[in-house]
């Protein structure tokens, strides 16, 4: 279950953006291979097909970009690992084929810098760093509370570069394509800074934020492999087949999955309450509650009492929802790990370097309690019941399987492809950052307002445009 920290590492760099035109086309073209096949257990696999929606409105944008007219943020959907080529997709291919079916002339390179989280490269290895640098990429370290070096080249680039800048505002992966995470408020912020560089420096681009969202299904429903997979995870668990095959189908896999949840909340709630001494608060709800309300408040008792085992150690208080507890714990543990207090690990007395080691190998060990936390922090009670489809029972039995992998199996295998989907990825109606101005600007007060307006405008856009979809 550790993150394979078994020593103190040196600090964690920036890693700078690096665009490189050729290194774009190659992997532009590699692009039909990557969506079809899993090369390693964290690069996408089985995606058919993408389709586009509303890419003329992308184009358009570009057009104005390219003339000097405007600036703009992609602000897109993040449920899976892969929507990064989802996007490129609709970058590289949806855009400049909307563009020449309405006679829109645009330069080379159609492409975006985008902002990725630095953790990203600590799971998957240094590499992937550099591919994405090569690509016009650069991180942010989204724990820590001012992250200046990501937040200025954000701000540059934003400014003067000749490419628009792509982001995913809720910060993370939540693994529901019908669900939108509270977002950061980061993207509106970067929003309002380029207004006001743009104002310093007398220009009159407007600026926007674009919403697109990301999508995910299965032409054709593989309901034995769901079956499959639940049936592992039942026997994982300890738990004996048990269908009533009275149900619908849907029923069926609905009940599953409740018992698969109560079985395992009841066994990690034990665990907390003998091993870490913690004590289960009682749950308040009516006594005509139903099951998956009940599992669903057992859940959130969980995730706080993971949470808090973890503070402890770092020595932290519970402050914010669980997205904001989850990304202080990553920041406070990466500080223990990834030591900027030091001098080079190399000149360190066998004392200083064992004790740091040793410091080192706990914080990745408290981590983990977080990262169980992280994975089911977009999980409600009705998100399967108001809509059973396929794809809902596939997203919550994937994360399900997440947690157990990553309870039994240090290596944290990759999820099983349960069959080929399709990728839609859909472009909204963009947002004039630029119209927010006047309310933004009166004084600091208004400044924190109208960030959080046009943060909410943003996710309520986000959230219609994947209801309806």
């Amino acid at each position: 279950m550790s993150e394979e920290i078994k020593s103190v590492q040196p600090p964690l760099k920036f890693i700078a953006p690096r665009f490189n035109r050729f290194f774009l086309q190659i992997v532009q073209w590699s692009l039909p291979i990557l969506l079809r096949f899993r090369l390693r257990r964290w690069l996408p696999a089985k995606i058919i097909r993408v389709e586009t929606e509303n890419a003329l409105e992308l184009a358009k944008l570009y057009e104005q970009f390219q003339a000097g007219k405007v600036r703009f943020l992609m602000a897109f959907r993040h449920p899976e690992v892969d929507d990064p080529l989802s996007m490129l997709y609709l970058i590289s291919r949806g855009v400049p084929k909307s563009a020449r079916q309405h006679g829109i002339k645009l330069k080379e390179p159609v492409h975006s810098h985008f902002i990725y989280e630095r953790g990203m490269t600590i799971w998957a290895g240094n590499w992937l760093g550099e591919f994405f640098s090569f690509l016009g990429g650069f991180p942010i370290r989204r724990g820590k509370r001012v992250d200046k070096t990501g937040l200025q080249t954000a701000r540059e680039l934003f400014l003067n570069s000749n490419i628009p800048i792509s982001v995913a505002p809720e910060g993370a992966t939540n693994g529901h394509s019908g669900k939108v995470s509270p977002l950061e408020p980061g993207v509106a912020q970067l929003g309002f800074w380029c207004v006001e560089d743009l104002q310093k420096a007398n220009r009159s681009e407007e600026v926007f934020i674009v919403p697109i969202t990301i999508q995910y299904s299965y032409p054709n429903p593989p309901w034995k492999k769901l079956d499959w997979l639940l049936s592992k995870l039942e026997a994982m668990s300890g738990l004996e087949s048990a269908v009533d095959s009275s149900l619908k189908r849907e029923e069926i896999y609905y009940q599953r999955i409740l018992r698969l949840a109560e079985k395992i909340l009841s066994e990690i709630e034990d665990f907390y309450q003998r091993f870490y001494h913690q004590t289960l608060v009682p749950i308040d709800l009516d006594s005509e509650a139903e099951a998956n309300q009940i599992i669903i408040a057992r859940l959130h008792r969980l995730q706080d009492i993971a949470l808090r085992v973890s503070e402890q150690h770092f020595g932290l208080q519970p402050q914010g929802n669980f997205i904001d507890r989850c990304r202080r714990l990553e920041e406070a543990g990466w500080s223990y790990i990834y030591r900027e207090d030091l001098p080079s690990l190399d000149t360190l007395t066998p004392l200083t370097r064992g004790l740091a080691d040793w410091a080192a190998t706990e914080a990745a060990k408290r981590l983990q309690h977080m990262r169980l936390v992280e994975s089911f922090v977009a999980v409600t009670a009705t998100y399967i019941k108001d809509k059973p489809t396929f794809e809902r029972f596939a997203e919550t039995t994937l994360l399900i399987y997440d947690m157990m992998s990553r309870l039994q199996d240090d290596t944290f295998p990759g999820r099983p492809n349960l069959g080929w989907r399709q990728s839609t990825v859909k472009v909204g109606t963009p947002i004039s950052v630029t119209q927010y101005w006047q309310s933004y600007k009166q004084d600091r007060q208004s400044a924190r307002k109208t960030v959080t307006e046009l943060t909410q405008d943003l996710h309520k856009a986000l959230q219609t445009m994947i209801s309806n979809g």
